[in-house]
């Protein structure tokens, strides 16, 4: 499966501004969620891999005590691309619930 093509600035910005809770880092998007324990940070990491791995497209999430922080991107594209906003609003999904 081809990858898409970097997002220019302005659309990721756009994206950015109709989506809170969301940043950029660096080529990257980022967001930070609070879980109610440590079994519930994990199991949405777990029900997440298993969105990434029906796409082929993986974040690096780090998990801790009742948090989860999820960081976004395409490195073979060398940023952000249409996938990795996609795949940032099905995270969203699942924090929801």
């Amino acid at each position: 499966m081809a990858r898409p093509p970097k997002l220019p600035p302005a659309d990721v910005d756009a994206w950015l501004a109709a989506h809170p809770g969301w940043a950029r880092d660096g080529e990257a998007l980022v967001r930070s969620y609070q879980l109610a324990d440590f079994g519930a940070a994990v199991a949405f990491t777990v029900r997440l891999g298993f969105v990434a791995e029906k796409r082929d497209h993986h974040p690096d999430v780090l998990v801790g005590w009742g948090k989860a922080r999820v960081l976004w991107t395409t490195h073979d594209a060398g940023g952000i691309t249409r996938l990795d906003l996609e795949l940032a609003e099905a995270t969203d999904l699942l924090a929801a619930g």
